[in-house]
């Protein structure tokens, strides 16, 4: 694992999650990370879900209760914090099982805000509208980690 002084940003493509389309985002950084490319995700907290808030939270809080009877310990897990579901989310769009997804899965990084190492990098272009303009309903990252429970020790 790389620390935050080892970072070369030459070598990372930059992608910005405030107000883009989880889904839409998750599909670019996925399809960047099986052509070989080292992906950032920088403000990944900022990411939006579009959709009816109850059915997404509904989605989310049972993904959290699925347990396999005869082993739970090999149940799947699903992250409450924000940068690690959007990294559990990009997962899915990876064909993880495989070798080449594994492999493409390591070159990601996901970060809530924007580290001092990416202040100054070059930040990767999405087309897309404005979840405020588009959609309706829509939900931050943010505040589904926040009604998954993240946060509430603090």
């Amino acid at each position: 694992m790389l620390s935050m002084a080892e970072i070369n940003l030459n070598e990372f493509e930059v992608f910005d999650a405030e107000n883009k389309i989880l889904g839409r985002l998750s599909s670019v950084v996925a399809k960047n990370l099986l052509s070989g490319k080292n992906v950032a995700v920088i403000n990944a907290e900022k990411a939006v879900i579009s959709g009816n808030k109850k059915v997404i939270l509904a989605k989310y809080k049972t993904r959290l209760r699925l347990m396999e009877k005869e082993n739970p310990e090999h149940s799947p897990y699903w992250p409450r914090r924000s940068d690690m579901l959007v990294k559990r989310i990009i997962r899915g769009m990876l064909p993880y099982n495989r070798p080449r997804g594994k492999t493409a899965y390591r070159k990601l990084r996901v970060f809530l805000g924007v580290p001092p190492a990416f202040k100054d990098a070059k930040i990767a272009k999405i087309e897309s509208k404005d979840p405020n303009k588009m959609y309706v309903n829509h939900i931050t990252i943010a505040e589904l980690s926040r009604l998954l429970g993240y946060g509430d020790n603090e």
